[in-house]
């Protein structure tokens, strides 16, 4: 790229990408309820700036699975005002939109739409926090796609299978394919990605012309064995991939050296926990491409709260103090209170000219009191910087090292209590919590009719999505499937039954039909909340999260408190007033309620024998699952990349588009996910940093294939 205008031109796609907004995010808090609102209203303001063609983003776009009235409110709003207008678009879908946009009644894309004046169309899969839900599978962003605000794309609709098939752009001579994959559980992904049942449809024609741009909604760390998606199970022909979920901001491209494409990592514009990834300076980027070239321009988030977090190990300081020192307790409150006074200058120095910066800034203290040290009273601590911090209620966190163990050698006087140690635990989710209890509890209070993975997912559904009838509809089923195949295999006596029903329940362990018969679990609970009238907006759950602290440290909290789900306000659940659980909340009671608890109490006290000789009446609901399949469609490019530094003027071209040319996706050949090719790519970065001389991606450089 010789010149400052060779990308900004009729050829130049631009592309505003984020992730993770997490819109709503302690909107009830005194200090910080406005943070995300600030935030998104910066990243469309930059937008309508910079004059991008459309606006990517990576998911969770809200942080409640039913967000509030207040935040859909601001969201619509915003979107309105910066996304709509007579600016003229630019760029043309050339892919089938009823396969692309297949979650609405309207299949095609919204500045398409003769009824709306969109100037800037905004592109979004689904996250963790904002996944379709319900028996119809909707989620927050259908409600925008119905309005005609977002185009909400990457929704897999089967269980067994994934197709994903690209939304095909063209601006002037650049043709561009996204593709999208939106939040499913790691698990299953990645099983799926092992049984080569994903697939990534590709163009036939022209294949070597096309720049392949992927936004996926997964854990990108691993959290366990199968926990997180490999880039490695990632196609070889793409060229960027946009990884959400992870709040980490890595937004500047690392290159995968053995699938040879690049990903970026633009992580979270609010800091939904107070861990260290957190506090990384957060950014999004804006995205030029033209032909196979790509820039990537990092740009800084200004209205995100500052954030910083510091550890204190006590054992380190034994020139100041010992266990044994008196008055060791003030001496350590001392060194807490200098070390939180030196963040706060910090943050107050890096504020200076910054005005849109929140005053109040996010401070986190973790201290390591092993050795023998003891607590101070953090309340009282956090008094003295109510009026400084944001967060004075969590601002010190204790925890100690994981004491390693030491040989056992006499089984009989173990020193329990030396084996076991409180030890903070990285963020775990609802299932992996119930997979560890049964794991470590005694053989006597196993699970002897469900398996760990189907109770684990029953009780997220009912602590994130308030599904009640999940666990009841779980038991249930399990209860009538297992009759079924007792009396198919004429196992009539009480030992016989045990160990049927034992190995029945084991050879579902881990396998695609346990995968089916939770999610018809959860279809089924749906259909019977649906039945008794209890719509999935009905129930306003952020008006429950007024007195939750919703801040969690994964990796040092020892129980992180959930990010989403239903909250517990102060004179609900565990109180000790009269009003009792729940009385904090508006939530409708029905008259079919109760009954439903009395038949779920009645079901859970049956013995499997008692079970079987009197074998449930109740009817079976199956969810229909409607797999979308493109039709025969993709293959391989041949890449060539420049790479350059130079920065580029921001330009806007003001041609109108040429009429739409539909591509017939009968014309496209079917590609694997597991093939390879040889090709030869480079690219080009903007980035703000001054280290450029540590940066890979500036300076002159070709890199190939091997």
């Amino acid at each position: 790229m010789s010149s400052e205008n060779t990308m900004d031109d009729e050829d130049t796609l631009k592309i505003l990408i984020a992730t993770d907004v997490h819109l709503g995010y302690l909107e009830k808090d005194a200090i910080r309820g406005n943070d995300s609102y600030n935030t998104l209203n910066e990243i469309l303001n930059y937008a309508k700036t910079n004059q991008v063609d459309f606006i990517l983003l990576g998911g969770d776009l809200f942080h409640e699975n039913k967000p509030s009235r207040r935040c859909l409110h601001s969201c619509i709003t915003m979107l309105r005002q910066y996304c709509m207008g007579d600016s003229p678009i630019q760029f043309n879908i050339l892919s089938d939109q009823t396969i692309n946009f297949n979650t609405t009644k309207f299949p095609w894309v919204n500045y398409q739409d003769e009824n709306l004046n969109i100037s800037i169309p905004v592109f979004s899969i689904h996250g963790n926090h904002d996944d379709p839900t319900g028996a119809e599978g909707l989620c927050a962003l259908d409600l925008l796609g119905a309005a005609g605000l977002v185009n909400h794309f990457g929704h897999s609709h089967s269980v067994e299978r994934i197709e994903i098939s690209p939304i095909l752009m063209q601006k002037g001579n650049t043709k561009l394919a996204l593709y999208g994959l939106g939040s499913i559980p790691d698990e299953r992904l990645y099983r799926m990605f092992v049984n080569n049942q994903v697939t990534m449809l590709r163009p036939k024609e022209d294949q070597d012309e096309w720049f392949n741009l992927f936004a996926i909604h997964q854990n990108r760390s691993k959290h366990g064995p199968t926990n997180y998606i490999p880039e490695q199970f990632l196609d070889d022909f793409l060229d960027l991939v946009v990884w959400g979920h992870e709040h980490e901001c890595l937004i500047t491209p690392t290159r995968n050296e053995q699938q040879l494409f690049y990903v970026t990592q633009p992580g979270s514009s609010v800091a939904t926990s107070l861990s260290p990834g957190e506090a990384t300076k957060k950014h999004i980027g804006l995205l030029r491409v033209k032909g196979r070239k790509m820039n990537l321009q990092k740009i800084p988030l200004k209205t995100v709260r500052q954030f910083f977090i510091q550890d204190v190990v006590l054992a380190d300081y034994q020139d100041l103090f010992t266990p044994d020192t008196p008055q060791v307790t003030k001496k350590v409150e001392n060194l807490c209170y200098a070390k939180v006074t030196e963040m706060l200058e910090e943050a107050e120095r890096e504020r200076l000219g910054c005005p849109h910066t929140p005053e109040k800034p996010l401070i986190r203290l973790r201290v390591d009191y092993s050795g023998g040290f003891e607590t101070f009273n953090t309340s009282r601590f956090s008094q003295k910087f109510v009026d400084r911090v944001a967060n004075p209620k969590d601002l010190i966190h204790f925890l100690r090292r994981r004491e390693q163990k030491e040989d056992i050698k006499d089984e009989v006087n173990v020193d329990y209590g030396k084996l076991v140690k409180p030890t903070a635990v990285e963020g775990l989710r609802v299932e992996d919590l119930v997979k560890q209890y049964f794991e470590a509890t005694e053989q006597t209070v196993q699970l002897s009719l469900l398996t760990e993975q189907g109770m684990g997912k029953a009780i997220q559904e009912f602590v994130d999505k308030d599904e009640k009838d999940a666990i009841q509809e779980l038991i249930a089923y399990q209860l009538e499937k297992t009759q079924r195949h007792l009396q198919a295999r004429g196992v009539t006596t009480e030992q016989d039954i045990d160990t049927e029903v034992k190995r029945f329940r084991d050879s579902k362990k881990n396998t695609t039909e346990e995968e089916k018969e939770i999610r018809e679990v959860i279809n089924r609970a749906k259909a019977h909340r649906l039945q008794r009238g209890v719509e999935p907006g009905d129930l306003d759950i952020a008006e429950e999260l007024a007195d939750v602290n919703m801040d969690s440290d994964e990796g040092s909290d020892p129980f992180p408190a959930p990010t989403r789900g239903r909250g517990r306000g102060g004179r609900g659940r565990g109180s000790r007033g009269g009003r009792g659980r729940g009385a904090a909340t508006s939530e409708p009671k029905t008259a079919s309620r109760g009954r439903s608890q009395k038949s779920s109490t009645t079901t859970q006290s049956k013995s499997i024998m008692q079970a079987f000789q009197a074998p449930s009446q109740r009817s079976s609901w199956t969810g229909a699952t409607t797999s979308y399949k493109a039709e025969e469609f993709f293959i391989h490019p041949q890449v060539t990349i420049e790479d350059s530094d130079e920065d580029l003027p921001i330009t806007k071209a003001i041609h109108p588009p040429p009429r739409a040319a539909s591509a017939s996706l009968s014309s496209l050949p079917k590609y694997s996910s597991q093939s390879h090719s040889q090709s030869s790519r480079g690219v080009t970065f903007d980035s703000d940093d001054d280290d450029d001389e540590d940066n890979p991606f500036k300076g002159p450089s070709h890199r190939s294939r091997r």
